[in-house]
């Protein structure tokens, strides 16, 4: 058993990080207070081809595979961008993944490139207001046309679609009560997100306010028929395929999260001063952060476990979920005990903390609760009866 990098992932890693550390908290956090997308930080991620990591070397791309993906991503969160700096790139460097593996030739030569290199921004919509969770619910109708279909729908919490050109779009092409499996009859595309068929609207939310998260109205989008991934009425089966490396980065995002949050919370005990003393001397302040870098290390050995399974093509279910719940976990209690560490002044901006706090806490929530997550691994893992 080797937990060694390779001499790839260490450089991927450290260059990452130098471009990261460009973009101080103050950037982050200025971005954050005006919901601006932070173009800079994009734009400077796209020039050194990082957002093509994991795209094939045909389309542009440097072809590795998720374990370099989340070391890519746990540095830019670890850099104090948090979830901000995370979700500016999170779908162009994984969320393609249908496209790659069931997109035709002509959809992957003409749009592949062009994520790679940062000129195409995507958004993915599946989420639906009253499916929540259950996918298979969904009811964004696309009805075929002759050369074209017809989409009418709503989507919700669709991330950075006020920015994006193009959107991976789930819909049904037969309705629920009309498939013989609750899973048939949805049918997945890449189309173009066109605003004179689609009302964008902005949500207003708690935190990582740098990145958009948007409810949208479809009413008659017009789709052509070459925008279709693979068949119709397998779309389910497309996305199936990315929810485990999905899983893995968001771990990772948790991860490094919980990272920058226990070095502003061990800086914090080494700087401040009360009674004549250090606050770090003092154990009660000392113990909380010397136990989240031991359940940080711990979750990162699941999420190390999960990326090495899927990389070499071996089952990994369980641990990508079981990687997703205490990465979450141990990047929201460092977080939350760095906010504690400084007391009142962690309630402030000035430290940044809040900031790690507000985003840590929503890794607990997305793209699956942990309560989903107890609910996968009770019942595929342990063979307990489905309890929902």
């Amino acid at each position: 058993m080797d937990f060694e990098l390779t001499e790839d992932q260490v450089t991927i890693r450290d260059a990452v990080t130098d471009v990261a550390k460009r973009f101080d908290d103050d950037y982050w956090m200025h971005k954050d207070l005006d919901k601006e997308f932070p173009t800079e930080f994009y734009d400077a991620m796209a020039e050194g081809g990082w957002l093509g990591i994991t795209t094939p070397e045909e389309y542009g791309g440097h072809g590795f595979g998720i374990t370099e993906a989340c070391l890519l991503i746990e540095a830019v969160a670890a850099s104090g961008g948090g979830m901000n700096a995370a979700s500016a790139i999170h779908l162009s460097i994984f969320g393609m993944h249908p496209v790659i593996v069931h997109g035709s030739e002509e959809m992957k030569q003409q749009n592949l490139p062009r994520i790679v290199n940062g000129d195409l921004h995507v958004c993915f919509g599946v989420t639906e207001p009253d499916a929540g969770l259950d996918t298979t619910r969904i009811t964004t109708f696309a009805k075929r046309d002759g050369d074209h279909y017809v989409v009418n729908g709503k989507k919700v919490w669709i991330s950075k679609a006020m920015e994006s050109e193009k959107i991976l779009l789930l819909t049904r092409t037969a309705k629920f009560e009309d498939s013989p499996k609750k899973t048939d009859g949805l049918t997945l595309f890449f189309t173009n997100l066109d605003r004179s068929a689609i009302d964008v609207r902005p949500i207003k939310k708690m935190g990582r306010n740098a990145v958009s998260s948007n409810e949208l109205f479809i009413d008659n989008l017009q789709i052509p028929v070459e925008d279709r991934i693979g068949d119709e009425g397998t779309g389910f089966k497309y996305i199936l395929d990315g929810l485990n490396p999905e899983r893995m980065l968001v771990a990772a995002e948790a991860l490094g999260i919980g990272r920058a949050a226990l070095r502003a919370g061990v800086q914090y005990g080494k700087d401040r001063h009360v009674f004549g003393r250090p606050i770090g001397m003092n154990q009660g302040i000392q113990f909380p952060l010397a136990e989240s870098l031991a359940r940080l290390d711990a979750a990162e050995l699941m999420l190390r476990k999960a990326t090495w399974l899927y990389d070499k093509g071996l089952p990994c279910a369980k641990e990508a979920n079981m990687a997703k719940y205490l990465c979450a976990d141990a990047g929201f209690e460092a977080a939350d005990r760095a906010l504690q560490t400084h007391g009142g002044m962690g309630y402030s901006e000035e430290y940044h903390v809040a900031r790690y706090f507000r985003e840590a806490r929503l890794l607990r929530i997305a793209p699956l609760s942990q309560e989903m997550v107890l609910n996968y691994i009770g019942e595929h893992v342990l063979g307990m009866p489905r309890s929902y």
